[in-house]
């Protein structure tokens, strides 16, 4: 039997699970947890959805709040979009400033691309907070005709064909333009954060 503390438990590790799936959690890996989760709390909505329909004639309003909560936590799961965007909006309110502060120190120098690859990847010298989600680096690009700097941090990031979500920090006019482009385009998926920041979804060229 499901107490009131379980309950908010349950809603606790839901919130959390979320969170780290957001910010930490490889695509794949990713996948299966969304299953195991869509398939536990269809479970707990089934069961109580049977409870409640045994106990109508004595229903308590207790009951009726366990079953908002696992179906109202299935759907935000099954719909993954939903706590996703809420996230997002509060991570870029939230960590804007620290994004700022890379970018100064990319053009001052102090931060600069040191991957493996020599792609252009940085990989930052904090493991937190998370400002670039799935390893905590970014992607340096200079224009070679003008130096202008465009710097990418990562919202969500695919693999393979799939496209990626990023917050995107340019000076660069060709790539202004290419942003407004897109924009104008697919504005469900990309609009302009701030001067200079603009939230892009896919590759844009």
């Amino acid at each position: 039997m499901i107490k009131k503390r379980t309950l908010i438990c349950i809603v606790i590790i839901w919130i959390l699970i979320t969170l780290v799936n957001y910010y930490y959690t490889n695509f794949f890996i990713l996948v299966f947890i969304r299953l195991g989760l869509n398939i536990t709390l269809l479970i707990g909505t089934i069961i109580q959805i049977i409870k409640l329909v045994k106990e109508q004639n004595n229903l308590t309003r207790f009951r009726v709040i366990k079953l908002i909560t696992f179906g109202l936590l299935l759907i935000l799961t099954f719909f993954k979009n939903i706590p996703n965007n809420l996230i997002e909006k509060v991570d870029w309110v939230i960590l804007k400033g620290k994004r700022v502060e890379i970018i100064e120190q990319i053009k001052s120098g102090k931060l600069v691309a040191n991957g493996k690859n020599n792609n252009g990847i940085c990989e930052l010298p904090f493991e937190f907070p998370i400002v670039s989600n799935g390893g905590n680096d970014v992607w340096i690009i200079r224009n070679n005709e003008s130096d202008k700097l465009t710097v990418r941090f990562f919202v969500f990031r695919n693999f393979f064909d799939s496209p990626s979500t990023k917050f995107v920090f340019t000076e660069d006019k060709k790539t202004i333009e290419a942003f407004e482009k897109r924009i104008k385009e697919q504005p469900e998926n990309n609009w302009k954060l701030d001067d200079n920041w603009y939230r892009i979804y896919g590759e844009v060229y």
